[in-house]
């Protein structure tokens, strides 16, 4: 579900679209194409033309607020995704993001926070920072294609992999291909992970 709405963000937001941002457009492209769903399949849900739909993904077109809302929604990513935060002067935001500019990935109330460590959503690989809460666990193991792997950067987490439990602490490292995941933080301290997928997954 899409974040509530929060005047003073979409205030910012609403700035950010005055003009064409290409990096909401390939990202809208990336979520879309994750799914396996057609441009006009994404039109449809949301109430538009194919025809829109496809120029705001080639940056000719913006959606407005109600419009990102609803993709949102579709796409089952809170909208502060979406908002693009000032960047500084010295950054090329298509090849480096800095530690204050990362976008946050998933809702913080199933345990589990996620936050963007590549510059977009495409290509070939995507690094996420996984912050995983004292307690929290998954409700049901995943299963994905994609191939994973990570690096256990603090903390401690427990991972079962198709049926075998692996503890994992700091300085710890995994990966594995197509098996069903699930995973618990049993410590008392946040565990935080790099997490890298290819392709990525949403």
């Amino acid at each position: 579900m899409a974040d509530s709405a929060n005047p003073a963000k979409e205030g910012g937001l609403s700035r950010a679209l005055e003009r064409i941002d290409k990096r909401l457009s390939r990202d809208l492209r990336a979520l879309r194409q994750a799914r396996s769903l057609t441009l006009a399949q994404i039109a449809e849900r949301i109430g538009r033309s194919v025809g829109w739909m496809s120029q705001v993904e080639r940056g000719i077109s913006m959606p407005t607020l109600a419009d990102l809302r609803r993709l949102a929604d579709q796409f089952g990513v809170p909208m502060s995704l979406f908002y693009a935060r000032e960047q500084r002067p010295d950054t090329d935001g298509e090849i480096v993001v800095r530690h204050d500019e990362r976008r946050v990935l998933t809702h913080v109330e199933d345990g589990l926070t996620e936050e963007l460590l590549s510059p977009s959503l495409g290509g070939c690989f995507q690094m996420r920072r996984r912050i995983f809460a004292p307690g929290a666990c998954a409700h049901a193991p995943v299963r994905h294609e994609a191939e994973e792997a990570g690096f256990v950067l603090s903390g401690t987490l427990v991972l079962e992999i198709d049926g075998s439990e692996q503890q994992l602490g700091p300085g710890d490292s995994f990966r594995f291909k197509g098996k069903s995941v699930a995973w618990r933080n049993d410590g008392d301290e946040p565990a935080v992970v790099v997490w890298v997928m290819s392709p990525p997954v949403y």
